[in-house]
C-alpha cells in the first residue's frame, strides 16, 4: 500500500462517516500490514508517516481540517478559522 493509496481511503471514509480518527487509520494500516506507514511519537504511540499526511494533505488542502485535542479530521465549515487546524 503506498501513501496515496492510503490518503484516498481516507478521503473515501471521511465521506463516508464526515470524520475520521488517526487511530481508526493507524488501526487499519496495522491490521492490514501496513505498518511501515506508521512511525512512534515521542510518546510511544504509533501515528501515521510524514509521507502519508503529506498525501493527505494534497487531497484535502482547502477542506478538510485537523481537531488537535481529539485527534481527528473533518470537514472544514464556515466557522472554522483558516489553516489546517481546527478546535472542534
Amino acid at each position: 500500500m503506498t501513501p496515496d493509496a492510503v490518503s484516498a481511503w481516507m478521503l473515501s471514509a471521511l465521506e463516508k462517516d464526515g470524520c475520521i480518527y488517526q487511530d481508526d487509520v493507524v488501526d487499519y494500516l496495522v491490521k492490514g500490514d501496513h505498518e511501515n506507514l506508521l512511525r512512534e511519537n515521542s510518546d510511544g504511540n504509533l501515528v501515521l508517516n510524514r509521507n502519508v499526511l503529506t498525501a493527505f494533505r494534497k487531497l484535502t488542502e482547502t477542506n478538510v481540517v485537523w481537531v488537535k485535542p481529539d485527534r481527528y479530521w473533518r470537514f472544514r465549515v464556515a466557522e472554522d478559522e483558516p489553516g489546517r487546524d481546527a478546535r472542534g
